[in-house]
């Protein structure tokens, strides 16, 4: 492992510390009162009683005033100026916790200290230090950042290779980054606290299937050892929840961590969230409504209104929402009906359209294609894509009243679909003959068509009420909620190409 001059420096104060019999990285245990913000408030609140406070974090800024230091410590909620003095800190003749701990600190070095609170002639908040620890040597220089006294950040770091890869130096040194994923959490929970009031029961469904039903998805695949199968991660958790409900679970949902071995791009990575959720005795309409009043709630819960920021426009949340027919999107947007189009005129739209097709996609693929190519863009208010062809739609109950489509919509939102809702297919027979499509589109060399699962066809034979069943793209509504542009921005620990090491 080869070092750079600073981390060279950093790991010679590290070993004379030692040498001094001080631990750079003492017992964890350090009862800290305050973090800065809250520090900060209960002094400005009643400045005529003292207040005693005990603060950790890390060291982002350094001033050396000879017998007196100032240091900036930057914790979960904020940054409090510590004022340290050598006489304060060091009883007797020794200063050896001033010299050699704090006078020689490094940016990032984690520091606990207690004291109290009070104003500097500045006028800045404080802590006046009375006993300092460090808790933590820092051995890596962090990327500078310069902000100024209004907040102003000079030498951002943005570089998206560093930003992702490095996520913990990512969160130390943009700490408006934390807000995002405070606001996920927050999202989280209010969907969460809209289901459970709803009456739903929360569960847990396998990550590991014998095989990767409920979606069209190329799945990753894995070997169980000790029962020498395949196995693969789920690309979808729908059959597992379906098969509840024949239970006798009316209402159930999951957060559900999915994998698909297929492209990434800025909506997609392939691990990824989704929230479904399935409801005896309901239908697509009522999940439209249903998904309206929920998204209402969440961006009111995460952003105090309903009508969200997204880059340069603002997308509204509240109720109701446009319902649009995919074929009726398809002639909108392409001056072209297809809805009684067959597969080989499908495909020669496809590219009279400039679409590129192959042989392998079946007619619900090839208006898929269409939609995603000609239409999906232009929905950036949420609307309801609703009535699906057959074909496309393989777990998907026939529409009562319009042959040869499906009662689904898709919600598209700034130009992407976020959620994916059914009125679900509750006939085994016909659920048996859509699978044995899905075999033969299998066989016809698409990658992404359903495996058959008898275990589910079996479920449905003892007999599954009428449901309806809805899928969100957590990741991408949180892109949404947060205004960001990239699902890299609202994943913690993005996917990213193995980093070359210099060991």
């Amino acid at each position: 492992m080869s070092y750079s001059e600073q981390e060279l420096i950093r790991r010679e104060k590290l070993h004379h510390l030692q040498s001094l019999g001080i631990d750079p990285y003492p017992a964890p245990l350090f009862p800290v009162s305050h973090y800065s913000e809250d520090a900060k408030a209960a002094y400005e609140q009643n400045k005529e009683v003292t207040l005693d406070v005990v603060i950790a974090g890390r060291a982002m800024s350094i001033n050396d005033k000879g017998k007196v230091f100032f240091i900036k410590l930057q914790d979960a909620k904020g940054i409090l100026q510590c004022y340290i003095k050598r006489d304060d800190i060091c009883t007797g003749e020794d200063k050896t916790l001033f010299d050699e701990v704090v006078k020689k600190a490094d940016l990032g070095d984690i520091f606990g200290v207690k004291g109290y609170m009070f104003t500097t002639k500045t006028g800045e908040v404080s802590v006046h230090a009375r006993e300092v620890i460090l808790l933590a040597k820092s051995l890596k220089p962090l990327p500078v950042v310069k902000r100024d006294e209004e907040g102003n950040v000079f030498d951002e770091v943005t570089d998206p290779e560093f930003r992702y890869r490095q996520r913990y130096a990512d969160l130390i040194i943009n700490p408006m980054v934390k807000e995002t994923f405070v606001k996920r959490s927050t999202m989280v929970n209010s969907i969460r606290t809209f289901l459970n009031a709803m009456g739903a029961l929360e569960v847990d469904t396998p990550v590991l299937q014998s095989i990767p039903g409920g979606a069209a998805a190329r799945p990753f695949i894995t070997h169980h050892n000790a029962l020498d199968i395949p196995f693969y991660l789920r690309i979808a958790n729908e059959l597992y929840l379906k098969r509840l409900i024949v239970g006798g679970f009316d209402f159930v949902y999951e957060f559900s961590r999915n994998f698909r071995n297929e492209g990434m791009d800025r909506t997609h990575n392939p691990e990824f969230t989704v929230l479904e959720f399935y409801v005896a005795y309901k239908d697509y309409i009522w999940m439209m409504e249903t998904t309206e009043q929920l998204l209402e709630k969440v961006a009111l819960d995460t952003n105090g209104t309903t009508s969200i920021q997204v880059g340069e426009q603002v997308i509204e949340f509240k109720a109701p929402y446009q319902r649009v027919s995919i074929y009726d999107a398809i002639k909108t947007h392409t001056g072209v009906d297809v809805s009684g189009m067959n597969e080989d005129e499908l495909r020669q739209t496809c590219k009279q359209l400039h679409i590129a097709v192959d042989d392998t996609m079946g007619r619900g693929k090839l208006v898929d294609e269409l939609f995603g190519e000609k239409c999906e863009h232009h929905y950036f208010q949420p609307t309801f894509i609703t009535d699906y062809p057959v074909e496309m739609s393989p777990l998907t109950k026939k529409h009562r009243s319009k042959p040869g489509l499906v009662e689904r919509f898709e919600l598209m939102v700034n130009g992407k679909e976020i959620a994916n809702a059914y009125t679900e297919l509750n006939d085994p027979v016909d659920q048996r003959e859509r699978f044995e499509e899905q075999s033969k589109l299998m066989e016809r060399g698409d990658d992404e068509a359903m495996f058959i699962d008898y275990d589910f066809l079996r479920a449905l034979e003892y007999g599954m009420p009428p449901t309806a069943g809805i899928g969100f793209g957590i990741d991408r509504l949180a892109m949404l909620m947060t205004n960001n542009q990239s699902i890299q921005d609202v994943l913690l620990f993005p996917q990213m190409r193995p980093e070359k090491t210099n060991s």
